[in-house]
Parts: C-alpha cells; sequence; structure tokens
C-alpha cells in the first residue's frame, strides 16, 4: 500500500521532500556557527573542586543539597564510585593529576612544596599529540613553566583563600572557539575552599542538615557546614556555566568532560587524612557516542590514572615509567576493574608536626598504618586559635562531658599503629577491625602489598618524612 501512495502522489512526495530540504537550509548563522565536526581527537575539558566532601554531590547519596549540574553531568556519563587521591593536600593532588606520578615519585610530597624540575607532564603529553593545553582558576602546580607548560587563562578566581570567587567564562570561551587544534581544558575551581565566604548559607537551616557520622554535633560546627554548602552551590553553578558554554559553541558533543573532587574539606577527619572523608573523591566522564549515559562503575582508580587516560584519548603513545595507566576500557564498558589497590601517602608538613600515615585500599577493605603512633596528630586548625575553621575547639568542649565526643575527638589525636575498616559496612570508618581474627589474613595481605608499594616507590616511611623536613 505505501507503494501505491508514492506512485500515485509523485507530486506531493516530490513537494514534501523540497519542503524538508529547504527546511534543512534554513538554519540560522549562529546554528551554522555552532556546528562542529567530529574529530578523531576529541577535545577535553577537566573541571577540578577545591577541598569538597564528594558524598555531599547528589548524585552520590549527599543529602543536605541537590548538585543539579553536577547531577546532570552524572546522568549523561559514567559516575566512578571509587576514586581516591594519593594524598589529601592541594599542591601533592594536582601535581599527581597533571604528572601521572605518586607524590613520592613527583617530589610535591607536601603541601606548596614543588616537584622535581625535570619531570614532564600533561602538558608535554598531549601537546606532542598537537593539543593546546590550557589552565584557568586555582593555579597550584603551574609552575615551573619547563614541567607545566599550560596556557594560562583568565577568568576563574587563583587564589584559593581569596573571599571572593567571581568568574566569567569569556576567557575559556575564545580558548575553545579560537584554537584550530583539539584542546584539552583545565578549569580550577577554588570552591568550596576556606573560608567559606562564597554563596549564600541562608540557603541552608543549620539544624536541619545531616552531619557526617564521625563528627561532634555542635552549634559552630552546623553554621560553618552550611557555609561550607553555599560555597559547594557555588561550585555546581559553575559546572552548569561551563557547560552551557560548550553546548553555545556546539562544543559539547565532541568533548570529553571530566568532574573531580580533588579532596576532602577542611574539617576534622577529612583533608590532610588518609580516611576516606580526605581521600576518596569524586569523578565523573562525559564523552556522548562513547561512554555510556546513566552509569556507573566501582572501578578502583586514583588521579595518577588521569594523564595516562588523556594520552591514550588523543591517540599519544604509552608514557613508560607513570604510575598510573589508561582507564578509557573502563570508560568504553569493556572492562569493570582498573587497578586492584589504591594507596595514600601522608605527613602534615608544613600544615603541622610530622606525623607519617601510609594507607591502602581495594574499594571495600582499607589499611591504615600511622608510623608514629606514640606520638599525637596535630594539624594547624587545632593549634591555631584563629584558624580558619575553629570547630575543633567546641568539640573538644563538648567531649569534656560526652563520652561518645571523646571517643570521636581521641579517634583523630590518638591513633593506633594498624587500622582496618571495612568501609562498605562502616564507610564513616569508627570500628577498627585491626584485631579481629576474622581479618588477620587480610591484614596481612595489604600490609605486606603496601610495604611493597612503599618500596618501589623509595618511601622509607618516617625516615622519608623526616628527610623532606630537613629539605623544605
Amino acid at each position: 500500500m505505501i507503494r501505491e501512495r508514492v506512485r500515485r502522489k509523485p507530486a506531493a512526495v516530490l513537494l514534501a521532500l523540497l519542503v524538508l530540504v529547504n527546511a534543512g537550509c534554513q538554519t540560522t548563522k549562529t546554528e551554522q556557527a555552532n556546528t562542529v565536526k567530529p574529530s578523531a581527537q576529541p577535545n577535553i575539558v577537566i573541571i577540578m573542586a577545591d577541598d569538597l566532601a564528594s558524598s555531599e554531590l547528589s548524585c552520590y547519596g549527599g543529602k543536605n543539597l541537590t548538585t543539579h549540574h553536577i547531577d546532570a553531568l552524572a546522568k549523561e556519563g559514567m559516575q566512578f564510585n571509587n576514586m581516591y587521591a594519593s594524598e589529601a593536600m592541594c599542591v601533592p593532588i594536582r601535581a599527581s593529576l597533571f604528572t601521572g606520578l605518586y607524590p613520592a615519585k613527583h617530589g610535591s610530597y607536601q603541601n606548596h612544596k614543588g616537584v622535581h624540575e625535570n619531570l614532564k607532564s600533561v602538558g608535554h603529553y598531549l601537546g606532542n599529540a598537537d593539543y593546546r593545553v590550557g589552565l584557568t582558576g586555582k593555579d597550584h602546580s603551574t609552575k615551573p613553566a619547563t614541567v607545566f607548560p599550560f596556557e594560562i587563562i583568565d577568568g576563574f578566581e587563583k587564589n584559593c583563600v581569596a573571599k571572593t570567587a567571581d568568574y566569567t567564562v569569556d576567557g575559556i570561551r575564545n580558548f575553545v572557539t579560537g584554537s584550530k587544534k583539539p584542546f584539552c581544558l583545565f578549569v580550577m575551581s577554588t570552591n568550596p575552599h576556606a573560608p567559606w565566604t562564597v554563596g549564600d548559607p541562608n540557603e541552608f537551616d543549620p539544624e536541619k542538615l545531616v552531619l557526617p557520622a564521625h563528627w561532634v554535633d555542635t552549634k559552630q560546627t552546623r553554621q560553618h557546614f552550611a557555609r561550607y554548602l553555599a560555597e559547594v552551590r557555588q561550585l555546581d553553578k559553575e559546572v552548569g556555566d561551563v557547560m552551557k558554554m560548550l553546548k553555545e559553541t556546539g562544543q559539547d558533543k565532541n568533548t570529553m568532560v571530566i568532574f573531580l573532587g580533588e579532596q576532602g574539606p577542611q574539617f576534622p577527619g577529612g583533608k590532610w587524612n588518609l580516611w576516606d572523608h580526605g581521600v576518596k573523591s569524586a569523578m565523573i566522564v562525559r564523552h556522548p557516542g562513547h561512554v555510556k549515559p546513566n552509569t556507573k562503575t566501582n572501578a578502583v582508580t586514583q588521579y595518577e590514572d588521569i594523564t595516562p587516560t588523556l594520552v591514550a584519548l588523543a591517540g599519544g603513545k604509552e608514557v613508560p615509567g607513570l604510575d598510573g595507566s589508561s582507564f578509557l576500557p573502563v570508560l568504553g564498558g569493556k572492562a569493570q576493574k582498573h587497578r586492584q589497590y589504591a594507596y595514600g601517602i601522608h605527613n602534615n608538613i608544613p600544615e603541622g608536626p610530622a606525623y607519617p600515615i601510609r594507607a591502602i585500599t581495594d574499594g571495600r577493605y582499607k589499611l591504615i598504618l600511622n608510623l608514629t603512633p606514640e606520638a599525637n596528630y596535630h594539624i594547624k586548625y587545632m593549634m591555631n586559635p584563629g584558624a580558619a575553621n575553629p570547630t575543633w575547639r567546641t568539640w573538644q568542649e563538648v567531649a569534656k562531658q560526652n563520652p561518645a565526643a571523646k571517643v570521636l575527638t581521641d579517634r583523630i589525636v590518638h591513633r593506633p599503629a594498624v587500622e582496618f575498616y571495612d568501609t562498605q559496612q562502616d564507610p564513616a570508618e569508627l570500628k577498627n577491625l585491626a584485631k579481629d581474627p576474622a581479618h588477620a589474613e587480610k591484614v596481612n595481605t595489604m600490609t605486606a602489598a603496601l610495604r611493597q608499594w612503599m618500596q618501589q616507590q623509595g618511601d622509607t616511611g618516617a625516615d622519608f618524612d623526616k628527610e623532606f623536613a630537613r629539605h623544605d
């Protein structure tokens, strides 16, 4: 019957075809300008937070706010549930992101300490693949330029402790539209880094906030948490504006977008620790036509894996000697696992007295070695009354009268030599299973693996920390 209709009404069919063709030719100049041909080498945009408690993102189960734009990325891409920072300090983890090396290898093992000057980074590797590599925003781990050859782009706040974080996407718009080459752009936010003076905390009722299970519940803690969440809201808006710019310029179809949470927040038990509140991070990857939308993976990954992944994506040769490796097979749905273990290293310097900690996790079980358990752990917010986050003092006051609060404060100051947690059953890491006979074999296996990693890294433990302290 369909063929009969076509034969009987050729003029009508021809007219319909002409209408369709004509309609296709009526695209506006803006639509024509925003039509970008797909390329074998996709563009790359990496948006990175600053001190984000990734568990507060609603797509990761957060209860205190809905992060609309970050959630949209998760619905359009793949959410990684076991992404770990190897050190919960800004400079080391950014150096690891850019170099593909663990902190002991790249040399930026202490916060604000520079990397070894003979290294290469993602700027070199992608530059060799004919990419332009730009960065806007927080500028930690961007010097020397011989190691980090980024094009620095104006638009986002560079100073993470600035009281404002005004931004514009005009600079990065010019970068992505003015490039005749494929580009890799790092958008490095300063939110939600202290002093938490950005955004509107009045959006949040402190009394209704859901606090992490390992926090002591005080009025001041809740007030500061509301200010912190206001900056998470600002971060989400930044993500939305970057994605809007990509869509307006037609770059969103041929661009891999990666959202990263960095390390945890500047609250007790978060940043400057190797518990999950400090090192478990967010990673969401969106790449239309290449990454299946609305998917999640439990593959264990680390920041050191990102640069090798970008090199593989760009069609570059595998870089020998890196600590990370490409997780493109996971993104393409060809693999469910990536690495057996993620590792962690910490020593406090210069944020407090040396306190060497090492950790290993398989995504569920977590082993932590405190290498000087006879010492007390201290960090600057615990010693400096004028610190940006004075909640610790209120925790101590409550702990004088409340046994449960005392357990939570003692957990931070007085640490055993070995900690072992089932983070699936105990995500707050409050039940130490290190002496449980049922887990003895697992503790021994993971301890051996961690010691082996330390040896491979040239990490001698507490002595390694002392050596760095002498040369800081």
